[in-house]
């Protein structure tokens, strides 16, 4: 006797989110332990945090990604820069740059609300981290293209 066993077609891997051809696709599981996520953030959302991290990244990087098509780079891997762990530090910096984008919005968007002093610190220090976070996205793209960093506070 023989047995016969459909199986679903081959669906896209759904832990990749497919960026744009030049920039690097993000794996979800890998942003996920790289931006410590808990699991309290549902999948559906980390994926929609991810996109528009890589949307923003992306447009903060286009007339420099321009620059590159035009000396022939296809990818921005492709473009000179040291090898760290095996990977161009561009695509460590563009990496870094959308974790950090995706983890601020989150936290900005799951931010509890609690009325009490305590409540009232950790939100301080959450707003602080999302701070921190957008900060280092901005030295991350400034890294890339070549800009120097720079922090700059009103007293």
């Amino acid at each position: 006797m023989s047995s016969f066993f459909a199986s679903a077609p081959a669906q896209a891997d759904q832990n990749v989110i497919d960026n744009d051809g030049f920039f690097p696709d993000i794996d979800v599981d890998t942003a996920t332990a790289a931006m410590r996520q808990d699991g309290t953030v549902t999948a559906e959302r980390l994926r929609a945090a991810l996109v528009e991290a890589a949307l923003s990244v992306n447009e903060d990087l286009a007339a420099w990604r321009a620059e590159q098509q035009a000396a022939d780079y296809a990818t921005l891997e492709e473009v000179p820069a040291p090898q760290i762990d095996g990977k161009s530090a561009h695509v460590h910096r563009y990496l870094r740059a959308v974790y950090c984008e995706a983890r601020a919005g989150l936290i900005e968007r799951y931010r509890d609300y609690d009325a009490t002093a305590a409540g009232d610190r950790k939100a301080e220090a959450l707003m602080q981290a999302v701070d921190d976070l957008r900060r280092d996205a901005r030295w991350a793209t400034s890294d890339i293209v070549g800009r120097p960093r720079s922090t700059v506070e009103l007293i």
